[in-house]
């Protein structure tokens, strides 16, 4: 699998084309700041946070090939973001920018991988680069999934 295949299936993930259902980006548009804050559960996951959560990944990735140092990502804490602590509509879309301005990091650093990298694992992994590509666009798909059914869950209950 090349580069070329590599930034294909990230765009069908993310926000391109799909035949398998809403991508990850479709999954968020248009949701309002109570949608993305609301929760099934007291401890269940909301919109919110799998928003922050994708996009973390991303730049987890991303990460690994440029060098950059752990603390970069533009919100505080890792991996799992508690939401919403600035329950207005300006946060909530100040961190669906995130996650597209890291998407689009990510495929930046894609776009300048040699197709020879696919093949070995960066510094630091046990992963090839190849694999971790083909997971982090797996990654949002399983979450756009989750962000689709948390959706009819919220509509049902209103």
């Amino acid at each position: 699998m090349g580069v070329q295949v590599l930034l294909a299936l990230l765009d069908e993930a993310y926000e391109g084309d799909s035949w398998h259902g809403p991508t990850l980006r479709a999954s968020i548009r248009r949701v309002r700041v109570e949608e993305a804050s609301w929760r099934p559960s007291p401890k269940a996951r909301n919109i919110w946070e799998l928003t922050l959560h994708a996009a973390y990944w991303k730049y987890a990735v991303a990460r690994r090939f440029t060098g950059e140092n752990r603390g970069a990502f533009p919100r505080k804490g890792s991996n799992w973001f508690v939401r919403p602590l600035y329950d207005s509509a300006e946060s909530w879309t100040e961190d669906v920018k995130v996650l597209d301005e890291i998407h689009r990091r990510l495929r930046t650093c894609v776009e300048s991988l040699n197709p020879t990298d696919l093949d070995s694992a960066p510094p630091g992994s046990s992963v090839t680069t190849g694999a971790i590509l083909r997971g982090i666009a797996l990654h949002d798909v399983y979450h756009a999934g989750q962000i689709q059914t948390l959706r009819q869950l919220y509509k049902s209950q209103s």
